[in-house]
Formats: structure tokens, sequence, C-alpha cells
């Protein structure tokens, strides 16, 4: 990996053995900012490990120390976090923070955990030793796109420009809440790669995905929506890499990743025999599946040629009689870490915002200046240049770009009038990386 290796030997193995479960009331506390801050380093590992082939330690030491159902109950504990605590720190009125930016931490933790999830699960012994967890995951798969599928009903994501009325907490949750929706898409990648494993999963999960849940619908009706395309002054647009991309003429029927990734999720969970056994072809499931004819055309079985068999399954189905929904009298498991997490906090989240505020998220100059030097220590330039899909985009209009700006050196544009533009914006984020640097 030469100069772009951002752990040493060894150093990976440490950071993956220290990886804990911190309470909700400990989230933005200095020991938790080490984690956040190793975590990140850990997912930009595992993406440059990927990239340049390089084998996947970081997935291998999360399987031997046994770290992953650690994520999975950090995944879960920081989205109850933004769910019960954030909306009460965003109400206090006389909270008036000089940064945001240890708060957005916490904000962005789902986020960076979802994200090396998605980088792992692609292998099958992640998803294997997740052991009991992956209840837990499917479940909060299944609440992620089910919001997704809800928001693309009332006119898709949200907008990234903020208002010149907003105070810092308003840009946060609206942040936030465009961060959501990248999140969610995340959450589809790493359900398809629990899919991936059906033929080794547990009875109960197979149950919590074809019963519970419904999973087999759940994406046809993403499918349906696709809310990570959409229609711009007459242009299509796909949400990629964490921007709209305009979509040239010649490129509207090639498969989009996502799309991809839900037509393999349905695949598995149709085709196997697992599956096959577990699932209840009701009628309401069977109107729902023969929606996906529609959408098998010639051009989507020559890219994926497997949904071959899909199509030839649908055609059996639409002659196939409807069975009646069944109760299978069986001892299951049942996903615990929400449920723990939300009684062992119950009527305590005023308490700990207030904790929060007091000794989280009101730094000192000092503190702030400290943070700031561990950020820019943390996200190098080089690695984030080299685990980047593609070429640097344009932060205003989403263009190609070739200039960074030269304070913070963070952003890019394709023009100076663009940098202009997005400088409403960028600015406060700006003066802080250029803090940062300044006490390196």
């Amino acid at each position: 990996m030469g100069d772009l290796e951002l752990l040493l030997p060894g150093e990976a193995e440490v950071l993956v053995r220290g990886l804990r479960s911190f309470p909700l009331r400990e989230m933005g506390s200095e020991g938790w900012n080490q984690q956040h801050e190793n975590l990140e380093k850990l997912n930009m590992q595992a993406i440059l490990d990927a990239t340049i082939s390089q084998g996947e330690p970081i997935q291998e030491l999360l399987v031997t120390h046994g770290k992953v159902p650690t994520l999975v109950e950090e995944l879960i504990a920081v989205e109850m976090w933004k769910q019960k605590v954030f909306p009460v720190l965003c109400r206090v009125e006389d909270f008036k923070p000089q940064n945001t930016f240890p708060i957005y931490m916490v904000v962005h933790h789902e986020a960076s955990i979802i994200n090396l999830l998605e980088t792992v699960f692609f292998h099958k012994e992640v998803c294997e030793s997740a052991e009991d967890t992956v209840l837990d995951l499917v479940d909060y798969c299944h609440r992620k796109l089910t919001l997704l599928v809800a928001r693309s009903g009332c006119g898709g994501p949200p907008e990234g420009e903020g208002s010149q009325d907003s105070n810092p907490m308003q840009e946060l949750q609206k942040q936030a809440e465009l961060m959501e929706f990248e999140i969610a898409l995340k959450a589809l990648s790493v359900l398809r790669y629990i899919t991936d494993c059906v033929d080794s999963l547990s009875l109960s999960t197979l149950s919590r995905m074809l019963s519970t849940h419904n999973l087999p619908c759940l994406l046809v009706e993403l499918l349906e929506h696709s809310p990570w395309n959409r229609r711009e002054g007459g242009k299509l647009q796909q949400f990629e890499g964490s921007r709209w991309h305009t979509v040239a003429p010649s490129e509207q029927q090639k498969l989009s990743k996502l799309d991809g990734q839900v037509w393999i999720a349905l695949y598995n969970l149709l085709l196997s025999p697992e599956a096959q056994a577990r699932y209840c072809l009701t009628s309401f499931a069977k109107g729902q599946l023969l929606k996906l004819r529609a959408f098998l055309t010639d051009t989507l079985l020559d890219q994926l040629p497997n949904l071959a068999h899909l199509q030839s399954f649908l055609a059996h189905l639409a002659l196939t009689e409807t069975q009646p929904p069944k109760k299978d009298l069986v001892l299951e498991q049942i996903p615990e870490i929400w449920e723990r997490l939300e009684r062992e906090n119950r009527g305590k989240w005023q308490a700990i915002a207030k904790h929060q505020l007091q000794h989280v998220f009101s730094p000192s100059q000092q503190d702030l200046r400290l943070q700031a030097q561990r950020w820019a220590e943390t996200y190098r330039l080089d690695v984030l240049e080299a685990v980047a899909p593609e070429r640097p985009r344009c932060a205003y209009c989403s263009a190609e770009a070739s200039k960074r700006c030269s304070r913070c050196q963070n952003e890019w544009y394709c023009c100076r009038e663009c940098q202009v533009k997005h400088w409403e914006k960028h600015g406060k984020t700006c003066v802080l990386a250029a803090q940062g640097d300044r006490a390196k």
C-alpha cells in the first residue's frame, strides 16, 4: 500500500480489539470521540484495502475478535440517540453553541458505522459472525427502507441547500435529514449482503425477513419508487457517491448499482430453497410480486442474466393458487438491542440531553482547536482521494472539478463562480478546517 497506508501493521488490530459499546449518556465524550476517530480510520482502511485489492485485514480482524456484534449495537444506539436525544437538544432555546461540530460528529457516527458494515458485509463470514445481532440488523435495515419508501412518496430526499434565516442547530437538523437518506441507501446494500447468506441464516432470521417484515414486498415498493432517481429539468438524475449526477441519455438503460442491489436481494429471497420453504405467498404478496414482470425487460436481463430464473418463477406464480396466512407455532428469537436500550433509558432523554449540553457539547475554544487538529489528522486528504469512487465533483453544481478550496483544501469546484456561490454554505466549515490545520 506504500504511502497510502493509513494504519501501521498491528495498529488496526489494536483499534479493533479496543472497540466497545458506549451508553447513550457517554456519546460525544472524550472516550467516545476517540472510538469514533478509530472507526473512521478502520472505515477508510477497509475501503482502501478493497479498492487496491490488498486483502481484507479489517474484515478478518472484526471476525477474529468478535466485534461485529459490537458495531451493530453501536449502530442501533446512535440511531436511538438521534431519535430520542437529538430532538431534545434542538428544542433547547437558550442553547446556542459557538460550534456545532461536536454534535455533528455524533450525528455522523451512524453513517460511519453503516459505511464500514457495507464494506465488510460483502464477506459471508462477517454476516455469520454477527450471530444473534443479525436479527437486530435486519430490523434496522427494515426501519431505514420503510422510511425511504415513505419519503419517496412525499417528494423524495431533502435538498442540501440551507436557508439564510437558519440558526446553526437548524442547519444541523437539515444535514442530519440529508444524511438519513444516504444511510438508508447504505442499509439497502447491507440487507442485500445479508440475503446472500440466506442459506446459513437461522430460521428466526428468515422468519423475521419473510413473515414479520415481508421484505420481498418492501423491495418491490422500492423498485417502483426508485428514490435514488429523480427528474430535474427533464433530465434523469441518479444519487451516487453522496451526490446527484445527471445521467446521459445513452446511459439511462444501464442498471444502477442500487437497482441492482434490490434485484439481487429479491432473487435471493424468492428463489433460494430455504426462503421458499418459509415464505407464505398470500394474495397480497402475489399481487405485489407480479408487478416485477413489468420491470423484467430484455435490456435488464442482458445485464443480469440470472433474473431469467426470477422471470420463470413469476410466470409460474401467476398460475399458482395463493396461500392463507399461516402461524408457525415455533419458538423464535427476537431482536433485543433496541428494546433493551429503550428500557434502560426510558424517561431519561431530558436528563441525558442536559448532561451532554453541560459536559460534552459546550467545549472551550482550546478544546475545539484540539478536536480540529485530531479531525485533520484522521481525515487525511491523500487517503480520502484514494478511496474516492470517482473524480472530484463541484460542491455547488456537481460537475467534474479540478480546483480545490485553497483555504481548507476540503471542497472542490469547477470554476470560481461556483465557489463564490457556495461560500455562504461552506464558509463556517472552511474556517473550522483551516483552524485545524493551524493547530497541527
